[in-house]
């Protein structure tokens, strides 16, 4: 597998990523807290193999979250949901994961992270049809 940890920061709110819209489910309130949050959020990575820990940081909050390669676990949505979760290998830099809720009904959610050669971290969430990407450069 590749090798994907280190701490990584988003440059800054502009040019670099694309907001949720109102179709992807997520609140307006959501929404404004996420844009307003993670203008410049910092992912510190662990990996061990096939495990990995990733925990991202704003000024509003912290998530942190463990698992491994092919076997499912339980995480949140990027609007608090529960999930349970499973991530794999698309290509030999990219992890997709699919979400998939614990209870109630919403969008089809996951999220996928690439590490490209020149080292950055391309996060893209997906919330049906809807895209939102953020790129991390290493500090």
């Amino acid at each position: 597998p590749p090798t994907a940890g280190g701490t990584l920061q988003a440059p800054g709110p502009a040019g670099n990523s694309t907001p949720p819209s109102s179709s992807s489910g997520v609140n307006m309130m959501l929404r404004k807290i996420a844009v307003a949050a993670a203008s410049k959020p910092a992912v510190e990575i662990k990996q061990d193999g096939e495990t990995f820990y990733i925990k991202t940081s704003t000024t509003v909050r912290t998530t942190e979250i463990s698992f491994r390669i092919g076997e499912e676990f339980e995480e949140q949505t990027v609007d608090g949901r529960p999930c349970k979760s499973l991530a794999k290998w698309e290509s030999e830099n990219k992890m997709v994961c699919e979400q998939r809720l614990l209870k109630g009904e919403g969008p089809k959610t996951g999220w996928s992270r690439e590490m490209t050669n020149d080292g950055e971290l391309i996060l893209t969430m997906t919330a049906d049809d809807v895209v939102c990407t953020r790129v991390y450069v290493r500090e």
